[in-house]
Parts: C-alpha cells; sequence; structure tokens
C-alpha cells in the first residue's frame, strides 16, 4: 500500500512538474530517479585503464603515464583519478548542477562517483576527504559549493572522514576556462590555506572537485596541505578532461 502511495505521488509530482533529461531533454518516466533518459545515461564514459598511472588521464594508445608525467607532472599530488570522462553528457550535467542551481542532482552525482572510486584501490589509504572550496564572495554568489556537495555525498557513501572547513579559499581566482596550463598554475598559485592544520597532520587527505583539466587547483591545495603536515595527498574528480 506504501509503495503504490509513493508511485501515485511521484505520478502527481510528474503531472505538475514534468522532469527531462538533463542533456536532451527528453521525458522522462515518473518512476525514474536519474537525471538523464536511459540513452543519455548510457552515454556516461568510466573513466577506467588505460589511464596516466600519475594524473588518471586517459591514454586511449595505452601507457603507463602520459607525456606532462613523464616530464615531471603534478609535484605535490600523489595520484588523481576521476569517475567518467568529461564528455558532452556529463558537461550538461555539471552545468546544470554549477549554474542552473541543480543542486539536487549532487546526490545521484555523488553516488555516481562512490560507485566508481571502487574502481581505484591505489586510493583506498585515503580515509579523510576535503573538498575544493570556493572563495566566499563566489560562494555567497552561488548559494553552494558544487565540490562540497559532492563531497559530502562521497564521505557518507565510501565511509570517509570528512574534513570540513579545513581548507579556505582566500583569493577569488578568475575563471581558469580560457587559460593555458602555464596560466591555471599562476593563476591559483597563492589561492588557498589550510585553515585547521590540526585536521591534516599525519593523514592521508583525498581532494574532491568536480573537474579536473590540468589539475592546477588541486596541486596548489595540495602543496598548502603537505606543507601543514599532511601525510600524503591525492584527489578524486567526478570528470576528467580528455
Amino acid at each position: 500500500m506504501k509503495r503504490t502511495l509513493l508511485k501515485a505521488g511521484r505520478w502527481l509530482l510528474d503531472a505538475l512538474l514534468p522532469r527531462v533529461c538533463a542533456h536532451c531533454g527528453e521525458d522522462l518516466h515518473y518512476l525514474r530517479t536519474a537525471p538523464l533518459c536511459p540513452g543519455c545515461e548510457g552515454g556516461l564514459e568510466p573513466l577506467g585503464p588505460p589511464h596516466c598511472a600519475v594524473c588518471g588521464l586517459p591514454l586511449p594508445d595505452g601507457g603507463g603515464t602520459c607525456r606532462d608525467c613523464r616530464a615531471g607532472g603534478p609535484a605535490a599530488l600523489a595520484a588523481a583519478r576521476s569517475a567518467y570522462v568529461f564528455n558532452p553528457q556529463l558537461r550538461s550535467l555539471v552545468h546544470a548542477l554549477k549554474y542552473r542551481s541543480r543542486a539536487d542532482l549532487a546526490a545521484w552525482l555523488g553516488d555516481a562517483m562512490t560507485a566508481a572510486l571502487r574502481r581505484f584501490p591505489e586510493l583506498s589509504p585515503y580515509n579523510f576527504c576535503a573538498a575544493v572550496p570556493l572563495h566566499p564572495a563566489r560562494l555567497r554568489r552561488r548559494g553552494f559549493n558544487q565540490a562540497g556537495l559532492l563531497a559530502r555525498r562521497l564521505a557518507a557513501g565510501a565511509n570517509l572522514f570528512l574534513l570540513d572547513g579545513a581548507v579556505r579559499r582566500v583569493r577569488d581566482t578568475p575563471s581558469q576556462t580560457a587559460l593555458s596550463k602555464e596560466q591555471r598554475a599562476a593563476n591559483v598559485a597563492g589561492a588557498f590555506a589550510v585553515a585547521a592544520p590540526e585536521l591534516v597532520k599525519g593523514r592521508r587527505v583525498l581532494l574532491v572537485d568536480d573537474v579536473a583539466t590540468t589539475l592546477a587547483t588541486l596541486d596548489e591545495l595540495a602543496r598548502e596541505l603537505r606543507r601543514a603536515g599532511a601525510r600524503d595527498v591525492a584527489a578524486f574528480t567526478l570528470a576528467r578532461e580528455p
């Protein structure tokens, strides 16, 4: 009886506020919980091997490490991994989350990250996680930190300790989107501070963010955590730019 009433409630809600696929706009079945239609959800690309052993970049032609990591790679990050390739379907979800105030998407995306984390046993020693913080001014404009929402869901699903408030952004940096790799690194230099060193000292910390491109932001934050005494720092993101 309770299940029947729940289905009826979902049907009525869908009739009043119909849900559509976040990518293609197709109507979603009223019992479907995913924010994508079956076809678009099937188009998501889980990021598995072959990928760079250091930065996690997809390596369609195989190999152990990418060219950048053979030349040096991230200075402070022990490793970086991602749940999915940042393809058009996932881009639609991330943009809806960040720019159209769809904070509700973080639960589904965070659960997807939790399931994907099991594919990377090399991240299993990291029992503490922290979200890449937003500057307070940007947080006020957006109303939430998408990385924080993902980290909270991941921590609950993967049994990690969330270091909430341990790191902060002290400089409101311009968007990284149109910048080169070198410009991105310069843009985020000195942008972060560790607010609570006692929370990170001697611990292995997993940084959580939505999208990784050059890893400049994650590496800069990892550098500050290492300076504050973190034993190791790795990164896990929802998506990785191919």
